[in-house]
């Protein structure tokens, strides 16, 4: 079986350099697979395979959609496996353009009987990581070819690389950097160097839609018994998210009574969507569809009055200021005094499948 290490990050240069680390460590058996994507928006793509001597085998991709993912799916594991048939290779190393899709990739992969993901490193440039998971860029404005109708920002890509891994390459050491990579994977193994990190075990940490990040010096963490106020809720996304890199959550909001929502943020970039009923809501024999994470904390916590819902919210940052940040939820939360039926919902548009009160 072949051992496939994935390698990701926003900067091809830094990336790029590394996996030529990562190519010379592992010597004459290993293999280092690239592609260059500079042409996708014509629908072409250049995948190389190439060893310490040279290479081994080059081919053009060319799409009718021009997607870096799908470029990569279409024939990355056929590639594998005829370089696993030969029997002559230790590691293959499949350095991933910034806009390929790790998760996939790595799936796909796994499903091969003669391929194993041993590993996910990223890299990170550490001169400009903090701005990158805490600002709102979109990918598209950076330059970094895509598909024409990819909307993430930056901050959810860099995010997604670091949860996604086991392992993070730092262009130089920064402890406010470590501290903020650290919050969002806590399993992250962090170097300066790409040494010793060929052959590690695949450690990509799976995450309830809604769950609650681990507690940690740069990671803030809220819950209420209460519902949303949905206008001042509204109102106070923008501040919520100043300054941080990543937001998980389940939200009660009055308005929408029979709906447990989500919240994923990137850096200011904010997502609220409908991840189904509320236990509460539903006869037990259907309490399976819901997530694990989900009973288990209902299970634990569960109102008299209200059943499951609640609020969690966690939001990962630099310098973020707790007592701000919890005197600002507290006053979003719907007062006792307070009836439902006369509120706005400016939610209700953007939440499809909700069901509000």
């Amino acid at each position: 079986m072949l051992p496939v290490t994935l390698l990701t990050g926003l900067d091809d240069g830094f990336r790029g350099a590394v996996a030529g680390n990562l190519l010379a460590a592992a010597g004459p058996r290993g293999v280092l697979v690239e592609y260059d994507v500079s042409a996708l928006s014509t629908g072409s793509v250049v995948r190389v395979a190439r060893t310490a001597a040279g290479v081994i085998d080059r081919e053009v991709i060319t799409m009718d959609h021009p997607c870096v993912s799908c470029a990569m799916r279409g024939s990355l594991v056929q590639l594998l496996a005829s370089i696993a048939a030969v029997e002559q290779y230790d590691v293959a190393i499949v350095n991933v353009p910034t806009a390929g899709d790790t998760h996939a990739i790595a799936a796909e992969i796994d499903h091969d009987t003669d391929l194993t993901v041993d590993a996910a490193i990223t890299t990170v440039d550490t001169a400009t990581a903090t701005a990158d998971l805490t600002g709102e860029d979109l990918i598209r404005e950076r330059g970094i070819p895509t598909a024409a109708e990819d909307g993430r920002a930056i901050a959810e890509v860099v995010v997604r690389q670091l949860e996604s891994a086991n392992a993070a390459v730092l262009s130089r050491d920064d402890d406010t950097v470590r501290g903020l990579l650290q919050a969002i994977n806590p399993q992250l193994l962090i170097r300066t160097t790409p040494a010793g990190l060929l052959g590690l075990r695949l450690n990509v940490p799976t995450v309830e839609n809604g769950s609650i990040a681990a507690p940690s010096e740069r990671t803030f963490v809220w819950q209420a018994a209460r519902p949303f106020h949905p206008e001042r809720l509204y109102d106070a996304l923008e501040d919520l998210v100043a300054g941080t890199a990543r937001g998980r959550g389940t939200l009660w909001i009055a308005t929408q009574h029979r709906s447990r929502l989500s919240w994923d943020s990137f850096g200011t970039n904010i997502s609220i969507g409908v991840l189904g009923p509320w236990l509460a809501d539903l006869p037990a024999d259907r309490w399976a569809a819901v997530g694990q994470q989900h009973q288990a904390r209902s299970a634990l916590e569960w109102h008299p009055e209200y059943g499951d819902r609640a609020s969690y919210l966690s939001l990962t940052g630099v310098d973020l200021d707790a007592r701000e940040l919890q005197e600002r939820l507290d006053g979003c939360v719907l007062r006792a005094d307070e009836a439902v039926h006369p509120l706005t919902d400016p939610f209700a548009p953007y939440l499809e499948g909700s069901t509000a009160a």
